[in-house]
């Protein structure tokens, strides 16, 4: 092995390891349902809202919070936006009857962001409207680049009819977000404050307009919670890893910010002990709850955006025979 002369044995597994995950990430999505569902029913609340109303049930005796958001992006037709947003208003009747503990993230270009952004307007407006009336809210997911400004406005625009029962989602990892949490302050309250879901972000992006290091990433992430403080935003804080976590329990203590003034937020099945902790610390945590029957599409596709995923996958696979 020649070619990894100079390169130390522990880099040279590392380096194995990535390219076997790649190419596991890429066969995955070809492989039968059944098999990738041994996988992804672990990360998944179901594929009806009765399965995913028990679940979110189950976590709501834990004392976790939960955001109902049923699966699926970018659709074709107007038609489907129709569907999509016909079973956002069903979804949203069912957990309020169930007494779920939560509220309901979703996704513009599942109502046709991309075909006709007035009329995914018209379809979400009404979604928020079905929460407001159960005194509920719902969170607007951030999606890729060329979606970021629209789905901004979205947000202004409901954020002043509905101050209350709308937030929306950041990424730390687009050099911009700074500058768009501060462009969101003129809508911010004591009442009503600006929430947003800060995240690392999962798409591809260039390099332009994102950064790529970890720890780079890792440092905008911490600093955009440190302005919410500041602004006395509400930041919903999602993240598994543990040097964010750390990062932003000194940040809560450095502003002496009362419990309710921020939360922790979680992917449904992911790091539960690390969870535990922070929920054992007496932080408010909310767990994404997915579930609908375009799974497959949703598991592949963050298989391609973590591919370190693979590795946990076949040995689930293995150990299950």
């Amino acid at each position: 092995m020649i070619f990894w002369k100079g390169m130390s044995e522990k880099c040279v597994e590392i380096e194995v390891a990535a390219m076997f995950n790649k190419m596991i990430a890429g066969i995955l999505p070809y492989m039968p349902k059944k098999l990738v569902w041994m996988f992804s029913k672990e990360y998944i609340a179901g594929e009806t809202i009765e399965e995913a109303i028990v679940n979110a049930k189950k976590l709501n005796d834990e004392g976790i919070l939960t955001t109902i958001d049923v699966l699926g992006e970018f659709i074709t037709t107007l038609e489907e936006a129709e569907e999509n947003k016909k079973e956002y208003l069903d979804v949203i009747d069912a957990a309020e009857k169930a007494g779920v503990e939560g509220n309901y993230s979703l996704k513009p270009t599942f109502f046709g962001l991309l075909i006709d952004k007035d009329v995914a307007f018209t379809h979400i407006r009404e979604i928020v409207a079905k929460a407001a009336s159960y005194g509920n809210f719902i969170r607007i997911d951030m999606e890729d680049s060329p979606c970021t400004d629209m789905e901004i406005e979205m947000y202004r625009q409901l954020k002043q009819e509905f101050p209350g029962n709308v937030g929306l989602v950041v990424q730390s990892y687009l050099r911009r977000t700074r500058v768009d949490i501060e462009s969101l302050e003129d809508l911010n309250s004591e009442e009503f404050p600006v929430n947003l879901r800060v995240c690392k972000g999962i798409y591809v992006e260039p390099e332009e307009i994102a950064f790529k290091k970890y720890e780079e990433v890792n440092s905008h992430f911490l600093d955009d919670v440190e302005l919410m403080f500041q602004k006395k935003m509400y930041p919903a804080i999602a993240t598994h890893d543990i040097p964010l976590v750390e990062g932003a329990f000194k940040l809560i203590e450095k502003y002496n910010v009362p419990r309710d003034k921020y939360e922790f937020q979680m992917l449904y099945g992911v790091t539960p002990g690390l969870r535990k902790s922070i929920l054992d610390k007496g932080h408010r945590m909310r767990v994404y709850v997915p579930f609908g029957k375009q799974w497959f599409g949703y598991s592949t596709r963050r298989l391609k955006e973590n591919p370190k995923m693979a590795g946990v996958i076949i040995k689930a696979l293995f150990k299950k025979g």
